[in-house]
């Protein structure tokens, strides 16, 4: 490994370790301010139904890795079977460390090397995570929109979310311009660089093959035109079984206390604070900020602390408590951590240590 690697990857340690703590203490002081016994009251009523919450978050998973087949060049070599397991083992990567996408998406054509080419599997993910952004995008514009337009809100979350609508509005362009025409927004970029010996030198030896990658990228619509409705609809898919999972976490968390500062300022009458049956424009909400969080704060691990401080103010925006809220992600936590739990399975059964997978995959990039 290079000196400017070694250094590079001590940076990203570094940046992790200050990334855990920070949302290792945001988690500690928003447990601490909704009340332990408050939240496990919480997972005590979700139960046995956390076995639904899992099917839920399973479907989604299967909804994102059918869509990588069909934006693969020959859907039939990459099976579901093979890409099932890919997606939630680079999640798992990708949930653990601060490295992101830098991780989980070439772990996931490591995977499925013995049925494709690296350049393949990784033209197909770089595919399907166009639409999949661009998804994410729209579901963030939507949510950013309802909140504005159906809750009083705060004007520091009035302004938080208008930042973001116009930020995914541009995504969205973006996005759309690189998956139907023929702008190579990468390969041009670090084209300029180079002329202007801007570029890092590890970029400067690959740019040909990310001409090549992007070759396979760009123009999809063009190319498969009968597959862009389909992978859409998987896209909407997974969101759809994540606002059902919402709905169905804060269905079961109906009438968990408030916590003692929501009481002091009366958002909560007696010792209760009751809620009705959570209509689908409230976990739609929810899930919209989730991917929000998720975006903004991909490089803390699990979002430790992020997820539960967030969730948990905009619930109490929205009517509920923050005790609904913070026990809300804390429920997610759990189902991500069982997730991420398959997914080192996945890593240990294919022989990768979950700590040497990126140097792994990083290996089988070089050697292609």
């Amino acid at each position: 490994m290079s000196a400017n690697a070694t250094s590079a990857r001590t940076r990203l340690t570094l940046g992790g370790v200050a990334a855990a703590t920070f949302g290792l203490a945001l988690f500690i002081y928003t447990v601490h301010q909704t009340g332990f016994d408050t939240i496990i009251d919480g997972i005590r009523r979700v139960g046995v139904w956390f076995l639904a919450i899992l099917l839920l978050s399973g479907l989604r998973y299967l909804a994102r890795a059918r869509a990588w087949s069909l934006c693969s060049e020959d859907p039939r070599a990459l099976r579901v079977r093979d890409t099932f397991p890919a997606i939630v083992s680079g999640d798992a990567l990708g949930n653990l460390t601060p490295l992101g996408l830098i991780v989980s998406e070439p772990t996931k054509a490591a995977f499925v090397r013995h049925r494709v080419s690296l350049m393949t599997a990784l033209a197909g993910i770089a595919v399907e995570n166009l639409f999949y952004t661009w998804s994410v995008a729209v579901v963030i514009v939507g949510g950013s929109v309802a909140l504005l337009f159906s809750v009083d809100v705060p004007a520091t979350l009035r302004a938080v979310s208008l930042v973001a609508l116009g930020a995914m509005v541009a995504f969205m362009l973006i996005t759309l311009t690189m998956i139907g025409g023929d702008v190579r927004l990468i390969s041009r970029t670090l084209a300029w660089l180079d002329q202007r010996d801007l570029c890092p030198a590890r970029l400067r030896d690959r740019l040909d093959k990310l001409r090549a990658l992007e070759a396979r990228i760009y123009g999809f619509n063009r190319h498969h035109p009968n597959r862009t409705l389909p992978v859409l609809l998987l896209e909407g898919a997974y969101h759809a079984a994540g606002v059902a999972e919402v709905w169905l976490t804060l269905k079961l968390l109906m009438s968990i206390p408030a916590t003692r500062g929501e009481l002091d300022l009366g958002g909560a009458s007696g010792a209760m604070a009751t809620i009705a049956t959570p209509s689908l424009l409230t976990a739609f909400l929810l899930e919209s900020v989730n991917r929000l969080i998720n975006v903004v704060f991909k490089f803390v691990p699990l979002r430790l602390g992020v997820d539960e401080a967030g969730t948990g103010l905009l619930a109490q925006v929205l009517g509920l408590t923050t005790a609904t809220g913070v026990t809300l992600a804390i429920v997610r936590k759990a189902r991500m951590l069982t997730w991420t739990a398959v997914g080192v399975a996945f890593i240990a059964r294919r022989g990768l240590a979950p700590m040497r997978a990126a140097e792994e995959v990083e290996r089988l990039e070089v050697r292609s």
